[in-house]
């Protein structure tokens, strides 16, 4: 004879297994700073990317099981495509990528056998900070509008509270990259993060349509070493982005 499960136990059990496929991983922080929104993983691998372009203004980060978050890039770059070819480039908004996420997500939560073990933020730069846009979406379809900064994945309580300590508004890009890679630090005692061990990209509302760029190694190590020398200067100095890079 079968036995009864509760749903609420059901619901229980799914969240408990995600949680912790979640939390095996390495923590991403997002931060807004002065210039757009600086995305900084903590991910050694060159060819698995956490973090990635979805259209013009739009950025993908995410954390947990590779190839279902990789599933749900794709989908959320198919979104955008036919949205901007259908209407126009101005109507794909990170709204409307995190409420199809939203969907696609709690339906898989409440109807697959197995939940999808990630945890997502999009991302949108606006003309001036206040109009940034940053959605978080748990594994279960939840959204949370958020504001300055977000840690997810691995010890992100931790993570957080370094952010909360150390983070400030209208930040320059040197000054957001070593808070984020001091909060991202606190996941392990006495760890030290090179750029070799760190995945930086930024969305620079100082460029023009696409807005997206990743930072090598001798960039990140510019910023965290000699902010002062580099503040003044421009990301557009950075080598041409990675097409074929995915999250």
């Amino acid at each position: 004879m079968p036995f009864y499960v509760p749903a609420e136990q059901q619901m229980k059990d799914r969240a408990d297994y995600a949680r912790k496929g979640i939390a095996r991983g390495r923590s991403v922080v997002v931060l807004q700073y002065d210039d757009g929104i600086l995305f900084v993983a903590d991910n050694p691998s060159r060819a698995l990317h956490k973090i990635s372009e979805i259209y013009d203004r739009i950025a993908f980060a995410a954390v947990g099981k590779y190839n279902e978050f990789e599933a749900l890039r794709l989908q959320g770059v198919r979104y955008a495509d036919v949205n901007g070819y259908m209407y126009d480039r101005s109507d794909v908004t990170a709204r409307g990528l995190a409420n199809a996420y939203a969907q696609a997500l709690g339906n898989i939560f409440t109807d697959s056998s197995k939940p999808f073990e990630v945890e997502l933020v999009v991302a949108e730069v606006g003309s001036s900070v206040d109009e940034d846009q940053i959605y978080r979406l748990t594994f279960d379809g939840s959204v949370a509008d958020e504001h300055g900064y977000v840690a997810m994945g691995g010890a992100a309580d931790a993570v957080a509270t370094a952010l909360k300590e150390r983070y400030r508004e209208g930040e320059s890009l040197s000054e957001a990259l070593q808070v984020a890679v001091h909060a991202l630090q606190q996941q392990d005692a006495d760890r030290v993060l090179e750029s070799s061990k760190l995945e930086v990209a930024v969305l620079d509302r100082t460029r023009e349509r696409r807005l997206f760029r990743r930072l090598p190694a001798s960039r990140i190590d510019a910023l965290l070493s000699q902010p002062a020398a580099v503040e003044a200067g421009s990301v557009d100095d950075l080598p041409p982005l990675d097409e074929g890079s995915a999250g």
